[in-house]
């Protein structure tokens, strides 16, 4: 019977042990980069700055900020769309700094997170 030369182990001579303090390594580090991310604040404006929106890393609205010249009565439609606009903008700096904590901990590796 040939010997396969697999000498348990592999993953270029990582030990379980070694593979598992990783591991641990990374679960803390994640967990750290989610707290931060979710204490963060992300705010986008709209109209010139006639409309801004505050999102926290939790994607939740904290702050709607409308001038009140924005507001114009006959116009209602303008203001709604000035309020998602701004809102829209703030969750995609939320996501994006997401996306970016995730990349700079995985090295850049699409893990489907």
């Amino acid at each position: 019977m040939a010997k396969s030369g697999f000498r348990g182990g592999g993953f270029g001579g990582m030990n379980q042990m070694q593979m598992m303090k990783q591991a641990q390594k990374l679960q803390q580090e994640m967990q750290r980069m989610q707290e931060e991310l979710e204490q963060a604040e992300y705010t986008a404006a709209a109209g010139g700055g006639a409309v801004s929106a505050t999102v926290s890393g939790r994607r939740e609205l904290t702050a709607l900020v409308i001038d009140p010249e924005a507001a114009d009565p006959e116009d209602v439609e303008m203001l709604q769309d000035l309020v998602i606009a701004a809102v829209n903008e703030a969750l995609r700096k939320a996501e994006d700094a997401a996306s970016q904590n995730m990349s700079k901990l995985t090295g850049g590796l699409n893990l489907g997170f």
